[in-house]
């Protein structure tokens, strides 16, 4: 895989400083790539349409070039605007760290990001590679919900 840009797309209440963003953009710059961290409006209480609009402006048409790396929240919605995008576009890879794409039992202020799910189908049939990573004691996406999306 060659990718020469990545956006990386935080979660729920953090911000493009918080967990392991900065160390993953640092090392992939080091390779040559361009990496773009978003600041996402409202972290603390996100409004569904604003996270899509401003993911979808830092991803622009993505191509076989073009990675997006999601952290929690931040996958469902870059899902979301990836459905938004015309035309027959293709990505590079997608990777998904605690994604999901249904409600979470403990956050359900984050429903309406569920409410319709994104075409996953649609989007793996373009991406060259997907991933997902879990964790089997993360307090806030239970382990199945990632798998479910990886499936």
């Amino acid at each position: 895989m060659s990718l020469s840009r990545v956006v990386i797309v935080h979660g729920y209440s953090a911000t493009p400083a918080d967990h392991w963003f900065g160390s993953l953009a640092k090392a992939m710059d080091s390779e040559g790539v361009a990496v773009r961290i978003p600041a996402l409006p409202n972290p603390g209480a996100p409004d569904l349409e604003e996270w899509i609009t401003a993911v979808g402006r830092a991803m622009g048409i993505p191509d076989e070039s073009t990675g997006i790396v999601t952290h929690s929240l931040g996958g469902v919605t870059a899902l979301h605007a990836l459905d938004r995008l015309p035309g027959q576009w293709r990505l590079g890879a997608f990777i998904a760290v605690a994604g999901f794409v249904s409600p979470l039992p403990t956050l359900p202020e984050l429903d309406s990001f569920t409410a319709v799910r994104p075409d996953v189908e649609r989007t793996a049939a373009r991406t060259a590679h997907r991933s997902v990573l879990l964790s089997d004691n993360d307090t806030y996406v239970p382990a199945a919900h990632t798998a479910t999306l990886g499936r």
